[in-house]
Formats: C-alpha cells, structure tokens, sequence
C-alpha cells in the first residue's frame, strides 16, 4: 500500500525566524505553526493539542504548550489579553483589535482606525516605551445575547466583567 504524505508547507519568513532564534524545524513545530495558520479562533494549547493528536497520536500537551509560548517569544504567534482561562493564541501580527465574549469566552478580531490611533497618555510615554496599542472590548457576542439577561449578568461577575 502507498500512502501520501500531506505536503509541508511553511513559509520562508517562519524558517528565517526560527534559524535566527537557533530553532529547529521539526515536524512537530511545522505541525503546530501549519495547524494554527488554518485557525481563526484563537485556539488554547488543548484546542491545538487535541487537533493534532489525531494525527501525531505520540505528541505530548507539554510539547505542544512550549512551542506555542517558544512561538510567542520569537514572535510568531501572539497571545490574545484574557480575562480568565487558557492563554489563547492569535496567528494574525496585524494591528488590529479584540472583542471578548464574557459568556462563551470566544475572541473576536476587528479592526478600527480611531483605536489604531490612540494617544498614549504622557504620563505612560514617561514610564515605558510602547511598542504597539490594541483595545480589548468586553460584551456578548450575539449567540450569547439571547440567552437569559440574569444568566449574562452573573457570567460577566463571576469572569470579572
């Protein structure tokens, strides 16, 4: 019997951030950064693990959880500001900014020019060297908005909304 192999793609730009960090292009880290590069939903390192167990069934949460945070640290992948639970991570390094549902938990992108240019107040400027600005916005995504208006209010306390 002759089994295909999926063709691996990855991009010149990921290769060239992992040589100059003296990273290895393993299968697993190429398995990890092509699965992300299809999501569009902020995954957790559990979202990513149980899709690529399936196919990897020998891979360990623990390497999944550390090339995740590795891809971070040499900016390939950005971690997504939470109120409570995982981390999440967002593939997209675009400026752009982040709607929080405090029911379901679900993030979502959007982008807007007045939040992209936000002064930073001077008493910030003073104290720290801001690198980039995004706006997390906190509030019911609209499969959650018809849900009981008591059963919102007590999801938004207890996640610290």
């Amino acid at each position: 019997m002759n089994i295909k192999k999926k063709p691996i793609w990855i991009s010149h730009k990921f290769i060239q951030i992992c040589q100059r960090h003296r990273l290895k292009i393993t299968p697993q880290r190429v398995a990890i950064y092509q699965n992300l590069l299809g999501m569009n939903t902020h995954p957790t390192a559990d979202a990513v693990y149980q899709i690529l167990r399936k196919e990897y069934p020998y891979i360990s949460f623990d390497t999944v959880n550390r090339t995740l945070l590795t891809f971070t640290e040499i900016g390939v992948l950005d971690v997504v500001e939470i109120f409570s639970g995982a981390k999440r991570f967002d593939t997209d390094l675009t400026p752009h900014h982040h709607l929080h549902c405090l029911k379901c938990g679900n993030v979502y992108d959007f982008h807007s020019e007045t939040y992209d240019n936000l002064t930073v107040p001077k008493g910030i400027q003073q104290q720290f060297q801001v690198v980039s600005k995004r706006v997390i916005l906190k509030g019911f995504c609209r499969k959650c908005q018809n849900e009981n208006p008591q059963k919102r209010l007590e999801t938004a306390e207890s996640r610290g909304g």
